[in-house]
C-alpha cells in the first residue's frame, strides 16, 4: 500500500497551470485535511471538498488547523499557502513554489544586481500602469509622485461610479474596524491582491523580496506586482462591496474580488507580465521554466549534468 511519502512528486507538465487556477480561497476557523487529491474544510456547517489542483492560493485564517497530508497535497500540486490574520488583512507567512525551475529567478536576480537594469525594470512597470506617458523621461520621484496622482483620481472616480461617500485614504494597521468601510474594503482588497500576487510570484520561482520599485521588505516585489492591478481590479472591487453596505465588509470584498480576478482573467495577465517585465518571453529561459532539471556550472558558463562525481570515472554520486 502506498504512503504519503511514497507518493511520486507531480511534474511540472502534470501540473494545473497557474492561470487555470481559482485565484484563492479564503479559510477560517476549521480543520483542513485532505481526502484523496481533495483539501476538506471542516467546521461547524460540515466538510467542504476542495480540488487541490484548482487552488492557486489558500488563504489560511484565524482558527485554521492544517494536517500534514493536507500540506504535502498542496505542495505537490503547487497551490500557494499563506497564512493570513483577522479579516485576511495581515499576511505572517507563506508556503512552496509551483515552478522547479530557477530561471526566472536568475533573470530576475541579474537584472535586480546591476542598478541601471533595475531602473528599466521599475519604469516598464510604471508604463503598464501609464500606457499614455512614457515614464522614460520621468525621475523616480516624479514617478512615485504620478502614480499617487492617479491612486487619488482612482478613488474619486470611484466613488462617484459606485455612490459611496470617501474623504481620504485611511489605513490603520493594527485595527482595521477603525477606518470607515470604504477604508477597510480597499485595506481587504489590497492584502487580498498582495496574496494573490505572492502567489503567482512563487508559483514561477520569483523572489518576493526583489522589487524594483519596493525595496527593502521580504515582498518587495509581491508589492511591485500587486500595484500594476490596483486601480482596474481591487480598488474597484473594494467600492462595489462598500456600496452595498458595512456589515461583513470584509468578507463581501474577497468575494468581490475573487469574482473580479476570475473575470479579468488576472492570473493569466499577472503571468504574462511578469514574464515580459524579467525579459522571459521568446527566450531560452522562456523554456526552461517548465524544465525539472538539476546542472552543475562549469568554466565557460557551461553547465553540466546533475546526479554525477566529475572527479572519478564512476558517473553517479
Amino acid at each position: 500500500m502506498s504512503t504519503i511519502g511514497r507518493r511520486p512528486t507531480s511534474t511540472p507538465r502534470e501540473l494545473t497551470r497557474v492561470g487555470d487556477r481559482l485565484s484563492f480561497v479564503y479559510l477560517e476557523r476549521c480543520t483542513i485535511h485532505r481526502d484523496d487529491n481533495a483539501i476538506t474544510a471542516t467546521d461547524a456547517d460540515g466538510v467542504t471538498h476542495i480540488p487541490s489542483a484548482t487552488i492557486g492560493t489558500l488563504l489560511l485564517g484565524p482558527g485554521t488547523r492544517v494536517t500534514h497530508q493536507a500540506m504535502t497535497l498542496l505542495g505537490e500540486c503547487g497551490a500557494g499557502v499563506t497564512w493570513v490574520g483577522e479579516h485576511g488583512v495581515r499576511f505572517y507567512a507563506g508556503g512552496r513554489a509551483l515552478s522547479r525551475s530557477s530561471a526566472l529567478a536568475e533573470a530576475q536576480a541579474t537584472l535586480w544586481a546591476n542598478r541601471r537594469t533595475r531602473l528599466e525594470v521599475a519604469r516598464a512597470m510604471y508604463r503598464l500602469r501609464f500606457p499614455h506617458d512614457d515614464p522614460a523621461g520621468h525621475s523616480r520621484q516624479e514617478l512615485l509622485s504620478m502614480e499617487g496622482r492617479r491612486l487619488k483620481e482612482c478613488y474619486g472616480r470611484e466613488a462617484t461610479r459606485s455612490g459611496v461617500p470617501w474623504r481620504r485614504r485611511e489605513y490603520h494597521r493594527e485595527d482595521f474596524s477603525a477606518g470607515d468601510p470604504p477604508n477597510q474594503a480597499v485595506t481587504a482588497a489590497a492584502q487580498c491582491m498582495y496574496g494573490v500576487a505572492h502567489s503567482v510570484v512563487s508559483a514561477l520561482g520569483c523572489s518576493p523580496a526583489l522589487g524594483f520599485v519596493h525595496s527593502g521588505n521580504e515582498r518587495s516585489f509581491v508589492l511591485d506586482v500587486a500595484d500594476l492591478y490596483k486601480t482596474d481590479v481591487a480598488i474597484p472591487a473594494a467600492f462595489d462591496a462598500a456600496a452595498e453596505g458595512a456589515e461583513d465588509i470584509a468578507s463581501r470584498t474577497r468575494r468581490a474580488l475573487r469574482d473580479r480576478i476570475n473575470q479579468t482573467n488576472l492570473l493569466d495577465r499577472c503571468v504574462r507580465d511578469i514574464k515580459n517585465l524579467l525579459g522571459c518571453t521568446g527566450t531560452r529561459a522562456a523554456t526552461d521554466i517548465n524544465e525539472d532539471r538539476m546542472t552543475v556550472q562549469s568554466d565557460g558558463g557551461a553547465h553540466l549534468e546533475g546526479g554525477r562525481n566529475y572527479g572519478t570515472e564512476e558517473s553517479i554520486w
